[in-house]
């Protein structure tokens, strides 16, 4: 099969003929990708920003954000048959350790994350197991939802956190209407009656979070934290939602979080620095989110298949891989995401 693999990192990766991969165990599910999102997180990737935490051995696959069509099934599974279409949690979980039985399966003791610490789905097939399967309904596409698979899931993850700290008549501030960004503020929309100003350096992208909703958005062109802090009377969001995460972006949505508020980190790249008088005498709250859990992920399915969340893709057949990592590092995806589909319905 083709794979798009890393050899060296800071070099580009390269599509290659490799081994199919197969069932294996009882739980194993054997997935032909028809989509496979490219993230931010796999340009991290490249420029080994990964390495020593993920300890993966080179060359192996990229892609972490799945969909497609099962092919094999092993001989224990039952929540999936041949045929069906299914998105690809990213986390391959136990189901047996305490986080997996408390539902809080990204978290789980003995998982193996595909196109991050194992080989992923930016291939042909991808093998997977029976906890990672969700079954699409007929109106969803693999190709107009796999990048919900990890950004999606990332987005709904960190806005669902957030939603018991919003009320009517609180503020929340987006930093980023990106790839990720885009889909926060819909499901901001849909879950949260917060006021909601968007941040971004896009115009395009600052556009786009209008049409989704946004009350305001403030051009990142140098006085971004004075006009937030003017929408919100001086005393700033009571959430902010950072996903960007790099670039200045860290101190000035700590700045832009009000006193008791919350600033949730969900891009990242950057480093947080905050003095701990800061952090005591204003009581804020710094948050870390991760991709979300499996319900999350069923979750965030109902809402696609509503059409209330939608994410806006710009697709690329399998041979062009490269150049939609080439789009995606030099800023021509705004507020959108690259989607390869190695084997196309």
């Amino acid at each position: 099969m083709r794979a798009v693999r890393v050899h060296e990192y800071e070099s580009p990766p390269t599509i290659d003929e490799v081994s199919d991969p197969g069932v294996e165990g009882p739980l194993d599910v054997l997935v032909e990708v028809n989509a496979a999102g490219v993230c931010r997180t796999d340009l991290h990737i490249v420029e080994g920003q990964w390495a020593d935490k993920s300890g993966v051995q080179l060359p192996y696959v990229l892609g972490h954000e799945n969909a497609g069509t099962v092919v094999e099934i092993g001989s224990a599974v039952s929540n999936v048959d041949v045929g069906d279409r299914v998105i690809l949690h990213p986390l391959v979980t136990c189901g047996l350790c305490r986080a997996c039985r408390a539902g809080d399966d990204v978290h789980c003791e003995n998982s193996a994350f595909p196109g991050i610490d194992s080989d992923g789905g930016m291939a042909t097939y991808l093998r997977t197991n029976a906890r990672a399967c969700v079954v699409l309904e007929e109106s969803l596409a693999p190709v107009d939802v796999a990048a919900l698979a990890d950004a999606g899931l990332t987005a709904y993850h960190a806005v669902r956190k957030a939603v018991p700290l919003l009320y009517p008549g609180a503020h929340v501030v987006i930093i980023g209407a990106g790839g990720l960004g885009h889909i926060g503020v819909q499901v901001l929309k849909e879950l949260s009656p917060a006021d909601l100003t968007v941040v971004d350096r896009s115009s395009e992208a600052l556009s786009v979070a209008e049409e989704l909703g946004a009350r305001n958005t403030v051009r990142a062109d140098g006085d971004q934290v004075a006009k937030v802090l003017d929408a919100t009377d001086g005393k700033g969001a009571h959430v902010v939602l950072d996903f960007v995460g790099e670039g200045g972006t860290q101190k000035e949505g700590i700045t832009m979080t009000r006193d008791a508020g919350s600033y949730f980190v969900v891009g990242y790249g950057g480093a947080l620095d905050v003095p701990t008088i800061d952090m005591v005498s204003r009581e804020i709250n710094v948050i870390g989110n991760l991709v979300g859990s499996y319900n999350d992920l069923q979750e965030l399915m109902v809402l696609a298949a509503r059409g209330r969340v939608r994410q806006r893709t710009r697709t690329y057949p399998f041979d062009r891989a490269l150049e939609a990592f080439e789009d995606l590092e030099h800023g021509r995806l705004p507020g959108m995401r690259a989607v390869l589909e190695p084997v196309a319905l």
